[in-house]
């Protein structure tokens, strides 16, 4: 199948020794992805712009790969507040319009750190 590489996400680090996302073939795992600000590195108070930032940090990881949101076969958020499922959708429909084409999706209640609302994780399988 291949051997491990990992995926270093432009604007995007965790603060523990761990890539952002880890690919052996065409399947892809990340870690936990946040709501910090791409330019800044700043966690936002704000859910919505976290919500806004987790979104778009995965668009960025799926063109590093040479893939898409096309190629996202399962997320998965972790919420501090499971009323906050109005931003995550918001976001959602914007990246998954097509109902016939959306990734399976599951939320979970969770405590997170530093200021975070939301963290995702995913896995995708690459084309050829």
């Amino acid at each position: 199948m291949g051997t491990r590489t990992s995926i270093d996400l432009p604007g995007f680090s965790h603060s523990n020794p761990i890539p952002a996302a880890s690919r052996i073939g065409p399947f892809v795992a990340t870690g936990a992805i946040t709501g910090r600000a791409p330019e800044t590195g700043e966690m936002p108070a704000d859910a919505d712009q976290q919500f806004a930032h987790v979104f778009a940090h995965v668009r960025t990881l799926m063109a590093e790969l040479g893939g898409t949101t096309d190629d996202i076969l399962k997320m998965t958020f972790h919420l501090v507040d499971p009323n906050d499922r109005e931003a995550l959708n918001r976001e959602w429909l914007a990246m998954f319009p097509d109902p016939a084409n959306r990734p399976a999706r599951q939320a979970i209640a969770a405590r997170l750190d530093r200021g975070a609302v939301v963290h995702c994780d995913l896995l995708a399988v690459l084309s050829d």
